[in-house]
C-alpha cells in the first residue's frame, strides 16, 4: 500500500540536479574565513549582497518603520492582524514605481495590475497555473535558470521545450531556433502555451537584444494563443541601463497596446536581486489581463507577502532619495565586481561570455574538459567542487547544449573571498597545465625512444638481409 501520493514520491522536483548537488555539498562544508578556511566557498548562489550597508544604513535612520510605527505610535497590532490578499495599496504602489524607475521611467505600471507572491518562484509557478493546462508546454531559450524545472514543472505538470541557443552567436535567440522549437513541440503533440524568457538572462547575465524581442513579438503577434513571460527579477542589475529593454517597452513602442497582444504578455518580478532580499520572499506578477490577475490573486493566497514587510518596504521604496542612490550605486558596485571576476579569470587564462548585467558570468571552461562531452563537463564540475572546494554550477544543469559552460556568482561574497577563489582556481589550472606538460614531455620522450629503437632495429634487419645474402652468394 502506497502512503503518499503521487506527487510526493515523483523525482520531477529536480533535486537530483548537479545545480542543487553543488549547494548541497557547501551546505556539509561552507567556507568561513575564521572557522573553516578550508572549506567550500559558494559560486553557485546568485545573492547580491554588495549594498547592505545602504540598507542597513536606511534603517538606523528610520527606527519609526524597522519598529513597526507611525508618528511614534505603534500599529504593531494593526500589522498583525489578517490582511486581505490583495496586498496593501501603499506598498503596490509603492512597487509599480519602483518598477519604473528601475527601467529608466520609459513605461510606467499600474499597481492594480499587480499580484503580490511570496518571491518570483511563487509568481512563475502561479503564472503557469494561470496560463497552461497540464500537458501544455512552454517555450525556453537555452541556457536557463535550473530551478525553472521545479518552478515551471513539478506541481503543474506543464512541459519545457527548449529553444537551443548556442555560443556562435552570444547564445542569442534566432527566429530558426524558435520555429525549431515550435515545431519539436508540436512533434511531441504538446500545445505551446507560451514562452518564457529571463531578461536579463540568467545564467549568462545579458540584456535581451532589441532584434530577439522582436522576433518573439512577431512569433506571438503570429499566433495568437501564445503568451510571453518576461521574468525581469535581474532588472535593477544592469551595468548600464540604456541596454535593458523591458517587454513593456516593446508593447509601447511598436505599438502594441490597443492589440489582442497587450493581454497576452506578462512580467514576473522580485525585490530579491535587485535590493538583495530573497528572505524577504517578495515577488509581484504584472498583467494587462484582468482575468489572469483575478486568478493570480485568488491562488496568491497560498503565498503571501507578510503585512509587516509590505509596510516596511512601502517606506522604502518611497523615499525616492534612497531608491535613486541605491540603483547608481548597486549598479556601480556590481559592475566594479563583475569586472574583478573577468579580469582574474582572464589572467588564468578562461574566458567569460561579455556581460552587461546580472550576478554572474557565464564562463567557458572548455579549454579544461578532457574531452568535448557532458561526461568530461561533469568530471571537470566535480574536481572544482571537491578539490577546489567552489561550488559553481555547469552548463548541463542549464540545459545548455555545448559542454564546459559555467556559471560563476560573483556578488554573494566578500571582495577577499573572491580573491581566494581565483588563487584556489589558479593553483588548479597551474597544476593541470604542469601535468599536461609533463605528460606531453613524457610523450615525446618516449615516441622518440620507440623511434629510436625502430631505427636500431631496422639497421639491423638490414645488416642481417646482408650477410644473409652474402652467405648465400658464397
Amino acid at each position: 500500500m502506497v502512503l503518499l501520493s503521487r506527487k510526493a514520491t515523483c523525482n520531477s522536483h529536480g533535486q537530483d540536479s548537479s545545480y542543487f548537488l553543488g549547494w548541497e555539498e557547501y551546505e556539509k562544508n561552507p567556507y568561513d574565513v575564521i572557522k573553516n578556511p578550508q572549506g567550500i566557498i559558494q559560486m553557485g548562489l546568485a545573492e547580491n549582497q554588495l549594498c547592505f550597508d545602504l540598507l542597513e544604513s536606511w534603517l538606523e535612520q528610520n527606527t519609526d518603520v524597522a519598529c513597526f510605527k507611525r508618528a511614534g505610535q505603534s500599529i504593531f497590532r494593526e500589522l498583525a492582524l489578517f490582511q486581505d490578499y490583495h496586498g496593501l495599496s501603499s506598498f503596490k504602489n509603492a512597487l509599480a514605481d519602483f518598477m519604473s524607475e528601475n527601467r529608466g521611467n520609459r513605461v510606467s505600471f499600474d499597481s492594480n495590475n499587480l499580484v503580490l507572491t511570496a518571491g518570483a518562484t511563487s509568481a512563475n509557478e502561479t503564472l503557469m497555473f494561470c496560463l497552461a493546462d497540464p500537458g501544455d508546454a512552454f517555450l525556453l531559450p537555452t541556457p536557463y535558470y535550473p530551478g525553472f524545472d521545479r518552478d515551471l514543472k513539478w506541481r503543474t505538470g506543464v512541459e519545457i521545450v527548449p529553444i537551443q541557443c548556442s555560443s556562435t552567436n552570444g547564445f542569442c535567440i534566432t527566429k530558426l531556433a524558435l520555429e525549431e522549437a515550435y515545431e519539436q513541440a508540436k512533434k511531441l503533440n504538446l500545445n505551446v502555451k507560451g514562452i518564457l524568457i529571463t531578461n536579463p538572462s540568467n545564467p549568462l547575465g545579458t540584456t535581451t537584444t532589441q532584434t530577439e524581442l522582436n522576433i518573439l513579438f512577431d512569433f506571438i503577434t503570429k499566433n495568437k494563443n501564445i503568451h510571453l513571460v518576461s521574468d525581469e527579477i535581474y532588472s535593477g542589475t544592469i551595468f548600464n541601463s540604456s541596454e535593458f529593454v523591458s517587454v513593456m517597452e516593446i508593447l509601447k513602442n511598436n505599438q502594441l497596446e490597443n492589440t489582442d497582444v497587450l493581454n497576452r504578455v506578462h512580467i514576473v518580478y522580485s525585490l530579491s536581486k535587485d535590493l538583495g532580499l530573497p528572505g524577504f520572499r517578495v515577488g509581484a506578477i504584472y498583467s494587462n489581463d484582468k482575468d489572469v490577475i483575478s486568478a493570480a490573486t485568488k491562488m496568491s493566497s497560498f503565498g503571501l507577502v507578510s503585512s509587516q514587510t509590505q509596510h516596511l518596504l512601502s517606506s522604502l521604496l518611497s523615499d525616492k532619495k534612497f531608491t535613486e542612490n541605491y540603483l547608481r550605486e548597486n549598479q556601480k558596485r556590481l559592475k566594479n565586481r563583475q569586472r574583478k571576476l573577468v579580469l582574474g579569470l582572464e589572467a588564468i587564462g578562461i574566458k567569460c561570455l561579455k556581460s552587461n548585467a546580472g550576478l554572474f558570468c557565464w564562463v567557458d571552461m572548455r579549454p579544461l574538459l578532457s574531452s568535448k562531452t557532458f561526461e568530461a563537463e561533469k568530471d571537470l564540475w566535480k574536481k572544482i567542487v571537491y578539490e577546489v572546494k567552489l561550488n559553481i554550477s555547469p552548463g548541463s544543469s542549464c540545459h545548455c547544449e555545448e559542454p564546459g559552460w559555467f556559471r560563476v556568482c560573483f556578488a554573494n561574497m566578500s571582495e577577499e573571498t573572491l580573491k581566494l577563489a581565483l588563487k584556489r582556481l589558479k593553483k588548479f589550472v597551474d597544476d593541470g597545465n604542469s601535468k599536461r606538460s609533463c605528460q606531453k614531455s613524457e610523450s615525446q620522450k618516449l615516441k622518440g625512444s620507440r623511434k629510436k629503437t625502430m631505427s636500431n632495429v631496422s639497421n639491423w634487419v638490414f645488416r642481417l638481409s646482408f650477410h644473409d645474402r652474402e652467405a648465400e652468394e658464397r
